[in-house]
C-alpha cells in the first residue's frame, strides 16, 4: 500500500474498514437528494458549491470547515448543504462516486477524496486511483463502475451545476449563498462575519 492510499485508508479506519462492500449503490433519486451538515431546522443555511478538483475547495474543507463546524454547525447555529458543481470530468467522476455511496458515508467520502486531490487529481489513470480509494470505503469496483455507467446520475449532478448558475450567478468554487447571498471564497473570519450578519 502507497503512502497516499495509506494515508487515506486511514481517513476511512475505524468507519468502514475492513473492507466491507455495501450491499448496494444508491438509486439515482436518492443518490441525487441534499446532503446536509447540522440541524435542518438551523436558523442560518449554507449552501456550498465546489468541485473535487478544486484546490480552494479542498483547502476549505482541510482548514475552515472544521472550524465552521465547531463554531456554527454543532452549535445548531447554521448547516451546510454540499451541492456538486465540478469543473471538470474527474470532478464529475468523484462527485457520482461519492453520491453512490450510503448517504450517511458521503462526507467520509468527500472528505478522502479531498484529501487526496493531489494524488487522484493529478495521476495518469485519475478515475482508477478514485476507484482504489473508493475500495478503501467499501464499494467494489463493480460498484464504483455500476455508478459510474448511470447518465441519470451523471445529468442529475450537471444539472445542479446549471441550477447555481441560473439561481446564484455561481461563476467559481468554492462559492457559497447564506441565507440566499452569494458569498465568495473568503478566510475563515470573515465568512463568519458574515454568519454573524445572517444572524442579526
Amino acid at each position: 500500500m502507497t503512502g497516499p492510499i495509506r494515508f487515506a485508508a486511514v481517513l476511512f479506519a475505524g468507519i468502514l474498514l475492513p473492507f466491507i462492500a455495501f450491499a448496494e449503490i444508491l438509486p439515482t433519486e436518492e443518490a441525487l437528494s441534499e446532503r446536509v451538515i447540522g440541524d435542518p431546522a438551523a436558523p442560518i443555511t449554507i449552501i456550498e458549491y465546489a468541485s473535487l478538483t478544486c484546490p480552494h475547495c479542498a483547502t476549505f474543507h482541510a482548514e475552515s470547515l472544521p472550524q465552521l463546524k465547531k463554531d456554527w454547525i454543532e452549535t445548531g447555529k447554521a448547516k451546510l448543504i454540499y451541492r456538486d458543481y465540478p469543473l471538470d470530468k474527474y470532478a464529475a467522476t468523484g462527485a457520482m462516486i461519492a453520491r453512490c455511496a450510503p448517504k450517511d458515508k458521503y462526507f467520509i467520502f468527500l472528505n478522502a477524496f479531498y484529501a487526496q486531490q493531489n494524488n487522484w487529481s493529478r495521476a495518469q489513470d485519475p478515475v482508477k486511483v478514485l476507484t482504489q480509494l473508493a475500495g478503501l470505503g467499501g464499494m467494489s469496483k463493480d460498484d464504483v463502475d455500476g455508478c459510474l455507467a448511470n447518465e441519470a446520475l451523471q445529468d442529475g449532478i450537471l444539472q445542479m451545476r446549471l441550477e447555481g448558475q441560473m439561481e446564484y450567478g455561481i461563476d467559481s468554487t468554492p462559492s457559497f449563498v447564506v441565507n440566499g447571498k452569494k458569498v465568495t471564497n473568503l478566510p475563515y473570519d470573515e465568512f463568519s462575519e458574515i454568519l454573524e450578519d445572517a444572524v442579526e
